[in-house]
């Protein structure tokens, strides 16, 4: 299966969001309305390419964008191809520019989602803004957001890729850990995560590499190369630097006896442009956090 990583704006005035209507592409989304956005150009920092699709789309220049949500969705209906979504709340340096359309769309509108008539987005486009469902479930151990293709894709999971996160607002504060595993063709097989409630940091990193583990080890993994944007943990789990903070010491133990169960395992460092997938499931999760606190005190 073929994986095409995309990067998408919900632009809002009000409660209305902007909406495109397609006048170009496969059947299944022509005359259709989408987000704006496009698919990641090989080597291109999301931002640049969101950037680059709202100015050639429709002469819109971005003020500030926050990652808001990653989101995995998979075609069949015409090409079979797994798409990744990055999803940002864009806001525009003026909103009073006028919207030209480029040749790629013939209409654009703002709708209330309250109004929008579904038959006329774009699978992609229900998904994000929240019509399709998504799997959040509460548990005793807080939130836990899961998203998996493992049960629709056939693939082999004996080594794996896992890219994982962990944050914390506050330092101590409202944390929580991310992890999403791929296969060595960069097929996303499953993603997920936990509300970890009042931590660091660095026990959210941790949280976030032994949440990556055991997922691993439940789909039979063997080899699993980890992908972590913290370099202090990386070097600590490579046995570079000793752990001298005790509230880490039972995790990295939980750690080391999961590590003891596959072949091997290796840790390396990335760049935190390049771990957007496990950094937008935290943020994903902190922010389903934040609402249910609002929701609680109405």
């Amino acid at each position: 299966m073929k994986q095409l990583i995309s990067v998408r704006a919900i632009i809002r005035d009000k409660d209305k969001t902007l909406l495109l209507k397609r006048a170009s592409g496969r059947e299944s989304i022509m005359g259709k309305f989408e987000l704006p956005g496009g698919k990641l150009g090989y080597g291109e920092q999301p931002e640049d390419a969101l950037a680059r699709y709202l100015a050639e789309d429709t002469a819109l220049t971005i003020q500030a964008s926050q990652l808001y949500d990653v989101v995995t969705y998979i075609d069949h209906d015409d090409r079979d191809i797994q798409y990744t979504f990055i999803l940002y709340l864009v806001s525009l340096r003026n909103s009073s520019n006028k919207i030209v359309l480029s040749s790629n769309y013939s209409e654009y509108t703002w709708k209330n989602l309250a109004s929008i008539n579904q038959d006329g987005l774009t699978e992609s486009a229900k998904l994000l803004l929240g019509i399709s469902q998504q799997q959040v479930t509460k548990t005793d151990k807080g939130m836990i957001v899961e998203s998996g293709v493992d049960e629709i894709v056939s693939y082999d999971a004996s080594s794996v890729i896992v890219y994982s996160d962990g944050g914390s607002r506050g330092n101590p504060g409202p944390s929580a850990s991310g992890f999403v595993i791929m296969s060595p063709k960069q097929e996303v097989l499953h993603q997920g995560g936990v509300y970890l409630g009042i931590t660091t940091n660095n026990q959210a990193e941790y949280h976030g590499v032994r949440l990556g583990l055991e997922k691993a080890l439940s789909m039979g993994a063997r080899t699993v190369d980890f992908r972590v944007d913290s370099l202090l943990v990386v070097n600590q789990l490579n046995g570079m630097y000793t752990i001298k903070n005790r509230d880490l010491w039972p995790i990295h133990e939980r750690i080391k006896d999961l590590i003891n169960q596959f072949d091997k395992v290796t840790f390396q460092h990335v760049r935190r442009e390049f771990n957007q997938l496990a950094d937008g499931m935290v943020n994903k999760i902190l922010n389903a956090h934040e609402a249910e606190q609002v929701k609680s005190r109405v």
